[in-house]
């Protein structure tokens, strides 16, 4: 892609005591397929004790800037990174995740054809090995199919998002409110929507996400996710003037099937016990959240 006629683009990555991971990331941002002069990485270290300089020593030649903060957490970083910005195009991810090399341009692309919209990129799983790493992928796949209505996505994780900077501003940014570090990119989109914005689904951005995840991690990710739902809903019928509403039963079912058409039998049998178990300790989250948060 000719420099002059991409975009200026700001990548901003959240970060917290992975200097390992950061890395990683970082290596695959240096082999972007993308002008170097039109695009900026900044890497916010959420108040971790890990020192970053070393790591971020062999990117010197990128656009970087390393900003600290007191531990906040990551909708608090992006939000920071994004003040710090000066890219007309905002690009999130996360410390975890590598992208491909045509990540930007492919950005780029959408941007220029929907400049006022939102991008969705897609994040595939980079330890196929690790079942929990898949089965959480997965889900996260499911919620995008399931909520997506004639092609128009509804929310995408802020592991691979993009936003015109000026229109992110003016919308506020990611709801730093949220107790635990779940639903902020989902209040976000659904509040992006309600201000009469679109969002726009580009799978050819691809980031590659290596979560790696144990029988206990995954089941505290999906606490916490429940957790992040009800403060979701609550935010969402707030806006709405409405009840809070919950999905109906035909969205558990589909998600049990949904793995079977996605990977071999064999792991989609491992799998669905996994999203069951999942569902279980999100509803659990969700309810605990709405117990503690009731006297007040």
């Amino acid at each position: 892609m000719s420099s002059i006629l991409a975009p200026y683009i700001s990548i901003v990555i959240p970060t917290y005591n992975r200097p390992t991971v950061l890395a990683s990331c970082l290596r695959a941002i240096a082999g972007l397929a993308y002008p170097r002069d039109r695009f900026e990485v900044i890497v916010v270290d959420d108040g971790g004790s890990a020192p970053l300089e070393q790591i971020l020593a062999p990117y010197r030649e990128l656009s970087l800037k390393l900003i600290h903060q007191a531990n906040s957490g990551p909708a608090a970083a992006r939000n920071r990174g994004a003040r710090e910005a000066t890219g007309e195009l905002l690009v999130f991810t996360d410390d975890d995740c590598a992208p491909a090399p045509d990540w930007l341009a492919r950005f780029a692309e959408r941007h220029a054809l929907a400049p006022g919209c939102a991008i969705g990129g897609e994040t595939e799983n980079a330890l196929e090995q690790n079942i929990y790493a898949t089965a959480s992928q997965l889900l996260v796949s499911y919620l995008l199919a399931y909520f997506g209505i004639a092609g128009r996505a509804r929310f995408f994780p802020s592991s691979n998002l993009a936003f015109p900077t000026e229109r992110f501003r003016d919308v506020g940014g990611f709801d730093v409110s949220f107790p635990l570090a779940a639903g902020e990119d989902r209040e976000l989109c659904d509040r992006w929507q309600h201000r009469g914005y679109r969002m726009i689904y580009a799978p050819e951005a691809v980031v590659y996400h290596s979560h790696r995840l144990t029988a206990k991690t995954f089941l505290r990710q999906h606490f916490r996710y429940g957790c992040g739902a009800f403060y979701y809903h609550l935010r969402r019928a707030r806006q709405r003037q409405q009840q809070m509403k919950v999905e109906p039963p035909a969205f558990y079912i589909k998600m049990l099937t949904y793995p079977f058409g996605k990977v071999p039998f064999w792991k989609a049998m491992r799998v669905a016990p996994l999203l069951v178990a999942a569902q279980a300790v999100n509803a659990v989250g969700f309810f605990w959240e709405r117990a503690r948060r009731k006297p007040a």
